[in-house]
């Protein structure tokens, strides 16, 4: 079947996949960690005048990722670096007030648990979220009657029944736009795709503090939980914390499939601050999950440590080294790979409509691209009128043609050249991955 045809199809089922999870009392469970954003309208003009102001001689030999950004002539070098290289990433930094003194901010939600359920909820979906932070405003951005979390008591209820605290994660989100142009000392550079940089001042998270009421609620109601979605390792810098983490995990996984055996748990990976603590998280949750999820970038450095080259821009070599992963590590059922072309599964055939998933995944991810928010159904339904990515096209008819066209599931999305919102879209699409399970 012609894929637009399957989009329409997929759209017209939506409403009806989310009223059965409801009469069925079944909702993905998100987890782990919530932040506050505070997002940045990047203006380039501006961004210019700040390098001309403080490095009036910066070249582009010079740019580079700072390891923490600590002056603002780092601050300046690595956000040049990612608009040079149209890359997504994130940098620490010691001292957030350099920021707030050369950026204007608004406040947002950030976290791939909370900006998932908010994208569900935004489609009258429910799901049951697992918090971190905790602050009055990240509870009253959260406060929708679709979203639930578990309280230390044990009950289910809405985020605005949470005894909130004062403490803040906050990210600092800097977006950039295909197509402006960051003047240097000796040269111009067209930003070539549209980003985000995301810079954290870690506190909370960094310790990843796990609820036990929110696990225990997983376990004891496991029937009722469709998938059970894990991320958010990343900031975490301490080794012993992280396995700390992992084996109390483990032991979660376990308990949830013994009396849900059909639940999918799903690991949505991301950029890590530390590579150290990359290798150790792949090594201990990856042969845990059914379902691994990164973009092409992630795969990209993921492949790296073990030697195993990947050239993003070629489908078939993305193919192999979602293969390579899935076999090294033991993932259960498959990888997905998602890009703002196309999104992929490479793995074993699911009893699921595992493309219908691919597909709502796009939508949702690129509705949020399109409207700056997430986006309804009647937003949604607008899409039909954009194309299919050329590339994503091309790609899937290049695994047509191939000795993987049985084994390799593949969607082109329906493309922004120039997308309004670059934050959260990963996040966004494993939203609407779960409406499949």
């Amino acid at each position: 079947m012609e894929i637009n045809k399957k989009y329409v199809l997929a759209f017209d089922k939506i409403e009806k996949i989310v009223d059965k999870k409801r009469e069925s009392d079944k909702y993905p469970a998100m987890g782990y960690t919530s932040n506050l954003d505070l997002i940045s309208d990047f203006n380039v003009q501006k961004f210019n005048q700040l390098i001309n102001d403080e490095l009036p001689e910066l070249s582009i030999k010079d740019i580079e990722i700072a390891d923490k950004i600590d002056s603002v002539e780092k601050l300046i070098k690595t956000i040049t670096y990612f608009c040079a290289n149209g890359i997504g990433g994130e940098v620490d930094i010691e001292d957030e007030k350099v920021l707030k003194k050369y950026f204007d901010w608004e406040y947002g939600i950030g976290g791939t648990a909370v900006q998932a359920a908010m994208a569900l909820a935004t489609i009258k979906c429910p799901s049951i979220v697992h918090l971190t932070e905790k602050s009055k405003e990240m509870c009253e951005l959260l406060a929708d009657p679709e979203v639930y979390t578990v309280l230390d008591n044990g009950k289910l209820e809405h985020t605005d029944q949470i005894k909130s605290n004062t403490e803040n994660e906050i990210h600092f989100i800097i977006q950039f736009k295909k197509g402006d142009i960051i003047q240097l000392k000796d040269q111009e550079i067209k930003i070539p795709d549209s980003n985000r940089l995301i810079i954290t001042q870690t506190s909370i998270n960094e310790n990843l503090p796990l609820s036990d009421s929110y696990f225990k609620y997983i376990e004891n109601n496991a029937e009722k939980i469709s998938s059970n979605v894990l991320s958010s390792f990343n900031v975490i810098q301490d080794k012993s914390i992280l396995l700390d983490r992992l084996k109390y995990i483990k032991k979660h996984l376990n308990k949830f499939r013994e009396k849900n055996n059909s639940g999918i748990v799903f690991f949505e990976d991301a950029h890590y601050h530390n590579l150290e603590i990359k290798k150790l998280c792949m090594e201990n949750i990856y042969p845990q999950v059914d379902i691994l999820s990164l973009n092409e970038e992630e795969l990209d450095y993921t492949l790296k440590f073990y030697d195993f080259p990947v050239e993003i821009e070629n489908i078939i070599s993305c193919v192999k080294g979602a293969e390579y992963l899935r076999d090294k590590f033991g993932i259960k059922k498959g990888v997905i790979v998602h890009t703002k072309d196309y999104s992929m599964y490479v793995g074993q055939k699911l009893e699921i409509d595992i493309e219908e998933g691919l597909i709502y995944g796009n939508l949702l991810a690129t509705a949020k691209a399109k409207h700056g928010f997430y986006g309804n159904i009647q937003q949604i339904s607008e899409l039909f009128d954009l194309e299919l990515s050329p590339r994503g096209v091309k790609a899937r008819k290049e695994i047509e043609n191939s000795i993987y066209s049985d084994q390799v599931v593949i969607v082109p999305t329906k493309y922004i050249d120039k997308p309004k919102y670059t934050v959260g879209l990963g996040d966004t699409f494993v939203a609407g991955v779960q409406l499949c399970f």
